[in-house]
């Protein structure tokens, strides 16, 4: 239980970040650095008692990989979604960060590609630097997963997403009114190949002299 209420918690200050700098006039060209470094923060604080997934799409690449028992995949998967609903419910109506506009249609093909590519390359960078013993013990780890985001949110949360990269944001954004119910199925879905497509690539390139890597 202790490892779903770190995923919640992990889950709901990055959604809210999310909702709160998105839906705000403060920030501007900031924005992806204050939701990366909030994803930063809370993996430096949650990633030795749950592994700090906190997305979904995470927690599906790092089952894959070996290093999440499948009885926990539930378990996380819910926490995070719960997670994201919640935050975007505080922040909209507690709040009152709501867009000011309705979401616009996205174009399916290109927010999706947008959305695999993010979400694969912030997987394959956990997968690389938070599962590994041959990067056991590092410092860096928060650093550059929350550095992925940021930079993936500049290169590739123009196409009509808003740069989700998982689906507990996702989820977030829709509650929020960021996104349309319309929009939301394929971002999902693009996020959920993302994860699954970077723990391929990760057992397919990864060596290491550690039997149980």
């Amino acid at each position: 239980m202790k490892k779903y209420i770190v995923e919640f918690i992990g889950t709901f200050f990055l959604v809210l970040t999310v909702v709160c700098t998105v839906n705000s006039d403060f920030g501007g060209a900031f924005q992806p650095i204050a939701i990366g470094s909030m994803l930063m923060v809370m993996i430096f604080a949650g990633g030795h008692i749950s592994g700090a997934h906190f997305n979904p799409a995470v927690t599906l690449g790092v089952w894959m990989r070996g290093k999440c028992a499948a009885s926990d995949v539930p378990g996380y998967m819910i926490a995070q979604l719960l997670a994201g609903a919640a935050a975007a419910f505080i922040g909209g109506s507690v709040l009152g960060k709501v867009p000011a506009a309705a979401a616009a249609n996205m174009d399916i093909m290109t927010a999706g590609v947008a959305e695999v590519l993010g979400t694969f390359a912030l997987v394959y960078v956990i997968l690389n630097v938070a599962t590994t013993k041959s990067n056991a013990g590092n410092s860096f780890y928060g650093l550059a997963i929350g550095f992925t985001v940021t930079a993936c949110a500049y290169a590739l949360g123009g196409f009509g997403s808003g740069g989700c990269f998982n689906p507990a944001v996702a989820l977030g954004t829709l509650i929020n009114g960021l996104n349309t119910a319309t929009n939301i199925a394929p971002i999902i879905v693009a996020n959920l190949i993302g994860g699954a497509l970077a723990a391929i690539v990760f057992k397919a390139t990864y060596t290491s002299q550690d039997a149980d890597d």
